[in-house]
């Protein structure tokens, strides 16, 4: 007889790798039944390997719910690694929003020779972010953007070259260097078609499968809160139903929807997001909401004006003279005030978009210098010639033309700051090697607080800090969903229960609860209409929760947004047919705008600092205009070692040094909300701040 014991420890799957070969496995146990009675330890072993085996090698499932980069990015990878994908899309993927980034990607490849490197793209994006980015991931980013570009460049991505047929870069905002690959001014849309064509690929081979014009609901949970798939709206039949999967990814991209006006797409309402939200995941840095400082006024919405035309040489100015209504090509050079250049002559019209668009509202609002009193500020590409600019930047020029009427190759565009970005979201987890820095396999890589739901895209919090630099989107979109494929596939491995192996109960409750939602919804009948209150909610957080804060205006959104809440209920659904019906997804998603407003506005209100795009003029560090921020990387040395004095320093120069200090102490965090009794509970988080010391930013 064998001896028990040997086999009294629960089987490592990966013991598997060990076996030379599964067959002879059973052939040992058919052997061993044939001539003697088995032992319960090595059933148990033969029962353990079985089940082992079954799981290693069977087609692991997962569900993507948004086909942006993101999704599209993971799904191909995913599939590359005998992985099935179903890919969940809220319209058809070719629109998703991110087709709408067209400036560029970043990544730095130092082709023309200025001394740009990896390392120099990690230290401005971290400094761009105002410190507030997790460190080892933004390294990692940055050091994978040149395989990044030469992989899409592979694909087909009709990238700009130079004379000599090298890929070309632009220079985007907060750097010196170019190090922006672009394709035109249609970035975005050649990275995503590139990426959906490889996806469509693993659809013929039956590896993958796309559900265009759906909606994810939420998350199916099981009895110990591990996500096990996902309800599914079919948009057109209004069928509910799950979809049982290993794991879930959401790449569902921002929350613009929630102001009145973004430059952001209409199915970006932050839905699925705030669903998780309030299923138990934790929402991170919610208030920190990028305003560009370059959109296209409107009346319906805001329609971005890309970087790309700044990084091509645009020029930001307002007229000297409040009052000079002249035509802008007849006002001449010493009669206009180009502020940006003047204010910050090292950066000039290319510092961070927070920068600019602070700039942008001081000269609007602060010193009544707009455009023949309106809120504007004029973009200037006209001493640019028409084919330089046709060539470069001839999709989003007609974009100008046509929503304005006026060419910009002929006259100055006339713009002003928009709602356009979410540095914060979805709280995700990453798996640190040896060294400090990423695993790329650790199944931690992108997933939320609740075990098996992952987040990548805009939907995550991690890269960004403070501040997201211009053409770096695309590329932590792409670098989230390849970088985690691996990590996923590893997650789906180490489950010592398969999906397949879940009571069919916990998927009809999910579907059951959703269905009755719906139908509740569809009872609504009271006076409200949801889409002005979504209007109203909108509004609320344009006025009080955009450029400059202050705490009075933050508690009279609070408050405001309680008066919806409240409201809400009395909502009147305004369709309740069956086929193609989008009033009652509208209503869902309008109570997950409110609650997610409730995290941006209350994170808002608790954090009393300036950084990055929060900025609470009440409390502005007020650094020297002569200040270096060099100075307080020797202060901390010196304070180190007990030498600091008023005489080793500039006058003003320690105080000022001495607050940064304890503000960082203090507000260096990661605010994150968790669902507690209707409202969200903030609580702060380190940040991972081991690679670059924090200090002052500085652009001039």
């Amino acid at each position: 007889m064998l001896d028990d014991g040997v086999f009294d420890r629960p089987l490592n799957v990966n013991f598997l790798n060990l076996l030379s070969s599964y067959d002879l496995l059973l052939d040992l146990e058919k052997l061993l039944n044939e001539h003697l009675v088995l032992s319960a330890g090595f059933r148990e072993f033969v029962t353990q390997v079985d089940h082992g085996y079954k799981q290693k090698n069977r087609k692991k499932k997962i569900v993507i719910v948004g086909g942006g980069l993101a999704g599209l990015a993971l799904a191909m990878k995913f599939c590359e690694r005998n992985g099935e994908a179903t890919v969940v899309s809220y319209q058809s993927l070719k629109r998703s929003h991110s087709v709408c980034a067209q400036g560029g990607i970043n990544a730095a490849i130092d082709a023309k020779n200025e001394g740009d490197t990896p390392e120099k793209h990690f230290y401005d994006t971290i400094k761009g972010g105002d410190f507030l980015a997790h460190q080892p991931l933004v390294r990692d980013m940055c050091y994978q953007g040149p395989t990044i570009i030469h992989l899409m460049d592979r694909m087909g991505v009709a990238f700009n070259r130079t004379g000599e047929g090298h890929l070309d870069f632009r220079r985007f905002g907060g750097t010196l260097y170019n190090r922006t690959a672009f394709a035109g001014a249609t970035t975005g849309q050649q990275l995503v078609y590139a990426l959906d064509e490889q996806v469509r690929r693993h659809v013929h081979d039956g590896s993958a499968k796309t559900l265009e014009w759906h909606e994810s609901l939420g998350a199916v949970l099981d009895s110990e809160g591990i996500c096990r798939g996902a309800v599914i709206h079919d948009l057109r039949t209004d069928e509910i139903y799950t979809l049982q999967a290993d794991a879930v990814v959401l790449a569902t991209g921002g929350p613009g929807q929630v102001y009145a006006r973004s430059t952001n797409s209409v199915v970006n309402t932050g839905a699925a997001a705030t669903t998780a939200y309030m299923q138990g995941a934790k929402f991170a840095n919610g208030e920190f909401i990028q305003i560009h400082p370059t959109a296209i006024p409107g009346q319906d919405k805001l329609r971005l004006m890309s970087e790309s035309a700044r990084g091509e040489g645009g020029r930001i100015w307002v007229p000297r003279d409040a009052n000079d209504n002249r035509n802008p090509r007849e006002i001449p050079e010493n009669e206009r005030y180009y502020f940006l250049e003047e204010k910050y002559p090292l950066f000039k019209n290319l510092v961070p978009r927070d920068v600019a668009s602070r700039e942008i509202y001081d000269i609007v609002y602060n010193q009544n210098l707009g455009i023949s009193g309106d809120p504007m500020v004029y973009l200037d590409l006209t001493h640019k010639s028409k084919e330089f600019l046709d060539n470069r930047l001839g999709g989003i020029l007609d974009i100008y033309t046509k929503f304005t009427g006026v060419d910009p190759r002929e006259t100055p565009m006339k713009i002003f700051p928009a709602v356009h970005y979410s540095m914060g979201g979805l709280w995700t987890d990453y798996g640190p090697d040896s060294h400090g820095m990423i695993d790329h396999g650790s199944p931690k890589n992108q997933m939320t607080s609740i075990r098996g739901l992952y987040a990548a895209g805009e939907v995550d919090y991690q890269y960004h800090g403070a501040n997201r630099l211009g053409a770096n989107s695309l590329l932590s979109c792409i670098y989230t969903g390849l970088m985690m494929a691996r990590g996923v596939m590893n997650y789906v491995d180490s489950l010592e229960k398969s999906v397949d192996d879940i009571p069919s109960t916990i998927f009809d409750d999910a579907r059951s609860h959703w269905k009755n939602r719906f139908n509740d919804i569809k009872n609504m009948n009271g006076s409200e209409n949801p889409h002005k209150l979504h209007q109203e909610l909108g509004n609320i957080l344009l006025a009080n929760v955009l450029i400059v804060r202050d705490n009075k205006s933050l508690e009279k959104a609070s408050h405001a947004i309680e008066d919806i809440e409240t409201r809400f209920k009395d909502v009147k659904c305004l369709d309740t047919t069956d086929w193609a019906n989008p009033s009652p997804s509208f209503i869902n998603q309008l109570y997950c705008m409110i609650h997610l407003s409730k995290i941006i506005t209350k994170g808002a209100l608790m954090r009393d600092e300036f950084r990055g795009s929060h900025y609470k003029p009440d409390f502005d560090l007020n650094q020297p205009k002569d200040f270096d921020p060099h100075e307080y990387i020797d202060y901390l040395e010196k304070k180190q070692y007990g030498e600091v004095t008023e005489e080793r320093f500039p006058s003003g120069h320690l105080d000022y040094m001495k607050r940064f200090q304890d503000n960082n102490e203090k507000w260096l965090k990661t605010t994150v909300a968790q669902y507690k009794n209707n409202h969200p509970e903030i609580t702060y988080e380190e940040v991972n701040t081991s690679l670059v010391t924090p200090r002052p930013r500085k652009y001039d």
